[in-house]
């Protein structure tokens, strides 16, 4: 069974980093789109960033976290990350990573939930001002 667990959340103070980990199990993440969504509290679920399958290579990211977020994989750990960097408190939520696994590695990544078969239960980020 596939599984995702997320891993690095935390309290962060507003212009500080973190790094994000989604690790896998049961599944190679590297044939595989990966996309990096949150939640905040009262809002809907928001895509922030995806990345295509090693084959493809094309990653995406939200305008609001452009320029801020890379997102990043190492398929020797079968893990995908999320390096934040300039963080604000706009950004504090919940943040799940997920995985498309349909055999569609040619496909570029996109920013749309509905891509996405398998999901984490997410890790929370909370950014102080």
């Amino acid at each position: 069974q596939v599984q995702l667990e997320e891993s690095g959340g935390g309290l962060v103070q507003a212009g500080g980093s973190m790094r994000l980990s989604c690790a896998a199990s049961a599944l190679a993440l590297d044939y595989n789109n990966i996309g990096w969504f949150r939640q905040a509290p009262g809002k809907e679920r928001e895509a922030v960033s995806c990345i295509s399958s090693s084959s493809e290579g094309a990653t995406y990211y939200a305008d609001s976290v452009k320029g801020r977020f890379t997102i990043s994989r190492d398929n020797a750990k079968n893990t995908v990350y999320l390096q934040m960097n300039s963080l604000k408190p706009e950004d504090t939520a919940v943040y799940y990573c997920a995985v498309r696994d349909r055999g569609t590695s040619w496909l570029k990544c996109r920013l749309k939930s509905f891509d996405y078969d398998y999901w984490g239960q997410g890790t929370q980020v909370t950014v102080s001002s």
